[in-house]
C-alpha cells in the first residue's frame, strides 16, 4: 500500500493573515525606487517589465541590483524534478494552453477581491487579447527547458519571473495610493493569499482540468510539474508557506482559498465575459462558438461557472463530457491556443 506523503495543517485564520501580506523584498524595491526616481520613471520601468525584453543587464544599476538580489533558486529546488516538470510542459503544451485559457484564468476571477484588483489595474479591460498574450508569452516562456538552462548570467526563465514579480509589487503601490482600495475588506492588493491561487490556477488547476478531459498523467509527472510551479511561485514572492508540497496539500490550499475568496462579483463576471469575448472570437464555423462557453462549466463545474456568470448552454454542456473535444475540435480550436500560448 502506498505510504501517504507528509501533509501540513492549513488554518482559515492563516488565510485571513495571508491576505494582508504583500511581498516585502519586490515591495520594498518599489518604495527605494521612489525614493531616488519619480513616479513617471516608475511607469517607463513599467513598460519595460511589460515587454518582451529581457535585457535586464541593460537597465538602469537599480533595477540590475533587485535581478542579482533577487535570482537565486531556492534551497529545496530540485533540478531532476524541475527538468521532469518541464518535459511534461513541452509534453502537453497545446493541452496547458486550453486549460490556461479555459479554466486557469476563469478560476483566477472567481476570487472576488483579487478581481477587483486586475480590473482596477484596466489592463484586462480595454486590452484583453494582448493581456492574454502576455499571460501566455510568460507561462510558456517559464515552461521552455532552454529557458532554464542559459548560458548567460542570468537565465530567461529568472528574468520572466523577477519581471513579474515587479509588475506584481508596482500594481500593489498604483492601487493603494490611487485607487479606492478598503485593504482591511479586501486584503492587500496582489496579497499573498492571491498570488498562491494563481499559483495553483496554472499548476494544480491545469492537472486536474486535463485529467477531466480525458488525460491520464503519471503521478510522478504531476508532482514533478507541481514542484516546477513551486519554484516558480518561491521566485515570484509566494511564501513557501503557500507553496504546495505534493498534490494533497495543493487541494488543501485550494479548497481553503475558495472558501475565503470566492464569490459572485461583478469584476469577476466582467473580466470572465471579456475572456469569453475574446476567445470565441476566434472561433469558426460560427455555431462552434458556444462550445467554449460550455467547455469552461465543464472544467470549471457548476458552482464556479455560476459565479462568473457563465450560461448554462443544455446541449453543449450535454456533450462537452461525452466527445474527446481536445482531439475533435483540435483544429478549431488550433487559433484560441495561439491567442494563449
Amino acid at each position: 500500500m502506498k505510504k501517504p506523503k507528509p501533509t501540513r495543517v492549513f488554518l482559515s485564520s492563516m488565510f485571513l493573515q495571508a491576505k494582508q501580506q504583500g511581498d516585502a523584498h519586490a515591495d520594498a524595491w518599489v518604495k527605494s525606487y521612489l525614493n531616488e526616481k519619480s513616479s513617471n520613471d516608475l511607469r517607463s520601468v513599467f513598460a519595460w517589465l511589460s515587454s518582451q525584453d529581457l535585457r535586464w543587464d541593460e537597465q538602469e544599476e537599480v533595477i540590475q541590483r533587485f535581478f542579482r538580489a533577487s535570482a537565486q533558486l531556492p534551497t529545496w529546488a530540485d533540478a531532476k524534478q524541475i527538468d521532469r516538470g518541464l518535459a511534461f510542459a513541452a509534453q502537453h503544451q497545446s493541452s496547458i494552453a486550453l486549460m490556461l485559457g479555459c479554466l486557469s484564468l476563469p478560476y483566477c476571477y472567481a476570487g472576488a477581491d483579487g478581481a477587483k484588483v486586475l480590473w482596477y489595474s484596466a489592463r484586462i479591460k480595454h486590452d484583453t487579447r494582448k493581456r492574454l498574450e502576455e499571460t501566455g508569452d510568460f507561462v510558456f516562456g517559464v515552461l521552455q527547458a532552454q529557458a532554464w538552462h542559459s548560458t548567460s548570467a542570468m537565465s530567461q526563465a529568472m528574468v520572466r519571473i523577477l519581471k513579474i514579480r515587479l509588475i506584481h509589487a508596482i500594481i500593489r503601490h498604483y492601487t493603494l495610493q490611487h485607487q479606492p482600495w478598503d485593504t482591511e475588506a479586501w486584503g492587500y492588493p496582489v496579497n499573498q493569499t492571491d498570488m498562491a491561487g494563481t499559483n495553483l490556477a496554472f499548476s494544480y488547476m491545469v492537472l486536474m482540468g486535463m485529467r477531466k478531459n480525458g488525460h491520464s498523467i503519471a503521478d510522478a509527472d504531476a508532482e514533478a510539474y507541481l514542484h516546477l510551479w513551486r519554484v516558480i511561485g518561491a521566485l515570484l514572492g509566494v511564501s513557501e508557506d503557500w507553496l504546495p508540497t505534493n498534490s494533497r496539500e495543493a487541494y488543501l490550499i485550494g479548497s481553503h482559498i475558495a472558501k475565503v475568496q470566492f464569490r459572485a462579483s461583478p469584476e469577476g463576471t466582467a473580466l470572465t465575459k471579456a475572456l469569453l469575448q475574446t476567445l470565441t472570437e476566434v472561433i469558426e464555423p460560427a455555431w462552434m462558438k458556444p462550445v467554449v462557453e460550455a467547455f469552461m462549466r465543464f472544467l470549471l463545474g457548476d458552482e464556479i461557472a455560476n459565479l462568473l456568470g457563465l450560461s448554462a448552454l443544455r446541449l453543449e454542456t450535454q456533450l462537452v463530457p461525452l466527445l474527446p473535444v481536445e482531439k475533435i475540435w483540435q483544429r478549431t480550436f488550433e487559433n484560441t491556443v495561439k491567442v494563449i500560448a
